[in-house]
């Protein structure tokens, strides 16, 4: 018997076996070995599999499977039979192998359409005039979809041409090739007809077409042809609604374009449909959907809830975010059903349910680019799992293959077949639109999991599209309504904000408050990346406040309803420990409950009793007044005005300005703005989509913090003026608090919107307006005066001193000057001997914290790591950790970002507690002691006899041969139109952008590579003031408090990555640019030194 299970893709067997017959037919020379090959592609055993299948589940309902069976084991036997006479080229092989084909396309369809579940006599499809065949290139394609009606994956109905179709919903009937197809319904004047929803009942049935020089509207007929009329959805003269679904109750969803926003990505150049519905009377609609992007393609799920296709890129890369989402029919309980955080699948349209089945579903993957609307046809089951394609069960084709997501832009161009509009019979069993290749046309086809195509019906010249069988269906339960109407707040409750994966490993109450905001989102004719801030939201802020979160990590709180909101789990100091790139939307009176922060749906929440669930909801604390947008020129200029402007007056080069009384030197941006930005990390428009780590955008990694937590010429900010920084840094970096801050609004869009919100959401506040008068001007603040420092006369004999010497002491140790230390077979870590010697720590004329320098002993010799911890090293002793990617700006990202987890780059992304952890692993694995310098250690090693600033010389030398550091390659991770804004040494190219393999530039005397630059490094000490006392515990690993970081990395310009420069985190925090070296005592090396030395 052939094996059931693939080992690698196969062509479904009637596309070459009608291959072989077909060019017999026609005269064309097939060599023997050409058909045999052909054939040998072609798989007998998907049709055994099939008819088996039907056998097993109908039983006598298919009672000619036997009779299939015998016909089938004939035909393979008669291929069997003709294999060595066409190996030999005998005359007339290829002839029988063509009859074979034939008999066997005949079995096949035969076999086929007996199916049970072809129980119907009558297909409702669209048929609309279609190009010739054959044309793949882009300007055809383009104007292929045009007369097919298909939008663009970033558009709507609403971008296509209303009129030149030739098209017409039909009745095919019987549901065989040979099928009559009468006209349902045919447009007078060649206007769209499409989207086609069936009622349960099967008497009459929705679709879309425009009005005669008019809008898209929704319209309903029976299906005998008669009683046609437009629902009447509130027949706004400028607006758009089409893609209607029936809903048990008797309600109409359907997308509509009454939100009057614009597609951000084209710059607005597109409207935005979000989903309304339509009373059971029809005399009222409600939006329910307050979405940046588009909702596409409603249908009803088997328990009764509503299935939507939902566009969202909230400081996330539009290729990859057009996710599953599913709500119930009253708009509450909206939540993700497959696809977040996900780069894969980048689009899943025409999504339906499986019959029966309480989770999968069938749908179409697709990209950003290319093929509009088709590709291929994948079964999804989130009860799998709902992250790139663990939930993915089969693509079709592709029996027994595992589906693997690829991430890219236009992922379906070369793929085919290609699917359109399917229609689920079964789990197993599908009727789809497909085109077999580009010289095909779009028909109607009958596909299995089995791997099995067979034609329904095509028609000559014209496309068939939407397949429905004509036939009662079972109605869903109807959900009751949990809407309070006379509301205008919803209720939310968290039960325990660390559980789930975005606060792994955060502590136990570091969450003190949740901070709430709302998305304003772009106008038609206006949005982009460049346009509320430079890389910054795609989307203008509206802050409204904060709520506290109970020692327990729960919280309960009231939010407006109708409004599309994002939380942000705060620590002590009121700094974002995890961003949420994503909104909710709470419908009047909802009681909206969740987990934690990204908790999987898949998982059962622990029970318990909350702290919070025992209070009244409590209401948000407004943030420094009422909601309003978040500008930097009310909101962040008063503190600069306040702090800074007395010195960042434009009257010194090497100074940002911060003052605010100029010229906006780039696109109408504040002039503070864009002096400022540069030094604050941040997501930007697009950054990588899988789920971030926690604290990976946290405002402590932002240059401007770490600078004023230094001390920065003893500016001491209030508590105020934090909060509003902090808070600026949280959103993403925005400028302009509203559109109109940046441009006037185009049209009448503001004042539309509005009347639409007011009228379909009961949201009559205006985000255009801000509620309060502009901050009074602010008198600068001198800080006060820093004391003289005292630069101390050290001086140590011997120090400094130069490489030969750092080499002689090392061989005065009298140890082997190098040691390998195997982790894993042939993965070796390279060890480099340390002298005891004195030094001295600290910069004069550095940061506060490395003042007062200090002579330090080295009293011991030890080993030290010649390279960072590599990646593959780290995956010895963790398989599962992921170094990920470094995100990157502008728009249009068709990857995550630039990769930092090739095999020898350094492991990023690692907490203090993992480097340790991995220290006691290596000890454990080895019988010798490692762990990570301490502070005092990292210095000496780094400096290896030097007293400049860095151990090849000062901040100015050209370090492109000598150091991964901020540069100008660091400069391109801003794409495109963006500003070349990363704070980087632009004349100098190191050859990297971001971190690269160890030991690329050459060692200090020592023999360490990459002290300097590539990444930060973590060491054993606390951070604590100068001088450095080595007696007060600071080295202790079980010492409380903020773990020292040493180094600099590929992110730093020199000034940064000094010998002495000192930056700290929590031990638990990982940090983007943060890796480790170890180091191992003398002491316990010495008795494995024989064994381990380098020769």
């Amino acid at each position: 018997m052939i094996s059931r299970h693939r080992s690698s893709f196969v062509v479904p067997v009637c596309v070459s076996m009608m291959a072989i017959a077909m060019a017999a037919f026609a005269g064309s020379v097939l060599s023997a070995q050409d058909s045999m090959t052909a054939l040998r592609q072609s798989d007998i055993q998907s049709l055994r599999m099939a008819i088996e299948d039907l056998q097993t589940t109908f039983g006598q309902r298919y009672a000619s499977a036997s009779q299939y069976l015998q016909r089938l084991d004939a035909l393979e036997a008669a291929l069997r039979q003709l294999e060595p006479a066409a190996a030999q080229k005998q005359p007339g092989a290829v002839e029988k192998l063509a009859v074979l084909a034939r008999q066997f396309r005949q079995l096949q369809q035969e076999a086929l359409l007996a199916n049970p579940l072809l129980d119907f006599d009558k297909l409702l499809v669209v048929k609309r005039a279609a190009d010739v065949p054959g044309k793949d290139s882009k300007a055809a394609r383009k104007q292929s979809n045009r007369h097919l009606g298909l939008p663009q994956n970033w558009q709507g109905n609403c971008a296509l041409p209303k009129t030149g179709y030739d098209n017409e919903i039909a009745v095919l009937s019987p549901v065989r090739p040979e099928g009559k197809l009468a006209t349902l319904y045919r447009p007078a004047n060649g206007e769209f007809v499409g989207d086609v929803d069936l009622h349960f009942d099967a008497q009459k049935l929705l679709f879309s077409m425009p009005v005669p020089r008019g809008r898209w509207r929704i319209w309903e007929i029976n299906v005998d042809g008669t009683g046609l009329r437009q629902i009447p959805t509130g027949d706004e003269p400028d607006v758009d609604d089409y893609d209607a679904c029936y809903l048990p109750d008797g309600r109409i969803v359907f997308a509509s374009t009454r939100c009057f926003q614009g597609v951000p990505c084209v710059g607005g150049g597109n409207t935005v449909a979000n989903l309304c519905l339509l009373s059971a009377d029809q005399r009222s609609v409600r939006q329910l959907c307050f979405d940046q992007d588009h909702n596409w393609c409603p249908t009803v799920l088997n328990d009764g809830r509503v299935l939507y296709s939902r566009w969202e890129y909230s400081d996330s890369p539009h290729y990859f975010t057009r996710l599953l989402f599913r709500m119930n029919p009253d708009g509450t309980g909206q939540m993700e059903y497959y696809g977040s955080n996900s780069c894969w699948p980048n689009s899943i349209f025409y999504a339906r349910p499986i019959p029966g089945h309480p989770t999968k579903v069938i749908g179409v993957v697709s990209g950003h680019h290319g093929v509009a609307r088709m590709g291929e046809l994948v079964l999804l089951d989130p009860a799998r799992g709902r992250h790139q394609a663990d939930g993915a069960v089969q693509r079709i084709p592709g029996y027994g293959l595992p589906v693997q997501p690829k991430i890219g832009d236009a992922i379906v161009d070369g793929s085919w077949p290609k699917f359109l509009h399917p229609f689920p019979l079964s789990e197993k069993y599908f009727l789809v639109s497909m085109k077999p290749s580009p010289q095909d046309q779009w028909g109607i086809y009958l596909v299995d999991v089995f791997d099995n195509t067979v034609l329904v019906r095509e028609e000559p010249d014209y496309a068939l599209l939407e397949p429905i069988p004509l036939r009662k269906t079972p109605r869903p339960p109807v959900i009751p309504d949990r809407v309070d109407l006379d509301r205008r707040d919803a209720v939310v409750y968290l039960s325990d904000i660390y559980a789930g994966k975005g606060l792994q490993g955060v502590p136990r109450g570091t969450v003190k408050k949740l901070r709430i905001y709302e998305f304003h989102y772009a106008y038609p004719g206006m949005g982009g990346h460049i346009h509320i801030g430079i890389d910054g939201p795609w989307d203008a802020r509206r802050i409204h406040g904060t709520v506290d979160v109970a020692p327990d990590g729960s919280a309960c709180f009231r939010v407006p309803a109708n409004v599309p909101l994002a939380v942000q789990p705060l620590d002590a100091q009121g700094r974002a420990l995890q961003v949420m790139r994503s909104w909710f939307t709470a419908m009047p009176g909802e009681r909206l409950s969740c987990v934690g922060c990204h908790e999987s749906q898949n998982t059962a929440p622990t029970p318990n009793t909350a702290m919070a669930v025992r209070r009244r909801p409590a209401e948000i604390t407004p943030w420094y007044g009422p909601p309003r947008g978040f500008s930097f020129r009310r909101e962040v200029q008063p503190v600069l005005d306040r702090y800074c402007v007395g010195c960042h007056d434009g009257k010194e080069a090497d100074r940002p300005d911060f003052t605010n009384s100029r010229k906006s030197p780039f696109d109408n941006f504040t002039p503070a703005y864009v002096a400022l930005h540069p030094y604050v990390r941040r997501p930007g428009p697009e950054s990588d989509y899988f789920l971030q780590k926690p604290l990976e955008w946290h405002a402590s990694t932002s240059e401007l913090v770490q600078m004023l937590e230094k001390g920065h010429h003893n500016v001491r900010l209030d508590a105020e003026a934090w909060d509003r920084l902090y808070t600026w840094i949280d959103l993403n970096v925005p400028d302009h608090g509203t559109w109109g801050e940046h441009r006037k609004v185009p049209g009448n869009y503001h004042q539309r919107r509005l009347e639409m919100r007011t009228k379909y959401a009961n949201r009559p506040e205006d985000p255009e307006q801000y509620p309060t008068p502009p901050p009074e001007p602010v008198d600068f603040v001198h800080p006060q005066p820093q004391p003289p420092r005292q630069t101390p006369k050290l001086q140590i004999a011997g120090w400094p001193m130069d490489a030969a010497e750092a080499k002689r002491r090392q061989a005065a140790v009298g140890l082997p000057a190098e040691l390998k230390v195997e982790l894993a077979p042939g993965l070796m870590l390279e060890m480099v001997l340390i002298p005891p010697g004195q030094f001295i720590m600290g910069q004069s004329d550095g940061c506060d914290d490395e003042y007062p320098p200090c002579v330090v002993k080295i009293d011991r010799p030890f080993y030290m790591g010649r390279f960072e911890v590599t990646n593959a090293q780290y995956a010895a002793f963790d398989p599962q950790h992921q170094s990920g990617y470094i995100s990157v700006f502008n728009k249009d990202q068709s990857t995550r970002g630039e990769a930092a987890n090739r095999d020898r780059q350094p492991v990023i992304r690692v907490t203090w507690h993992q480097a340790m952890a991995f220290c006691d692993w290596l000890s454990a694995r080895t019988g010798m002691q490692f762990t990570l310098p301490t502070e005092a250690q990292w210095e000496y090693a780094c400096r290896a006899g030097t007293s400049t600033p860095m151990n090849y010389g000062d901040v100015t030398a050209d370090f492109g041969k000598l150091a991964n550091l901020a540069d100008q390659r660091l400069q391109n991770l801003a794409r495109r139109d963006s500003p070349r804004w990363l704070p980087a040494i632009a004349v100098v190219n190191d050859g990297a952008m971001v971190t690269d393999n160890v030991g690329r530039y050459p060692p200090n005397a020592f023999g360490l590579c990459d002290m300097h630059g590539n990444v930060a490094e973590w060491t054993r000490s606390v951070y604590r003031p100068y001088p450095y006392d080595p007696r007060d515990g600071r080295d202790d690993p079980t010492a409380q408090g903020s773990k020292i970081v040493r180094g600099g990395s590929f992110y730093d310009r020199p000034h940064r990555a000094r010998s002495a420069f000192r930056l700290h985190y929590p031990p638990w925090q990982p940090v983007f640019n943060v890796g480790f070296r170890v180091v191992c005592e003398v002491d316990a090396a010495n008795s494995v030194t024989a064994a381990k030395s380098a020769n």
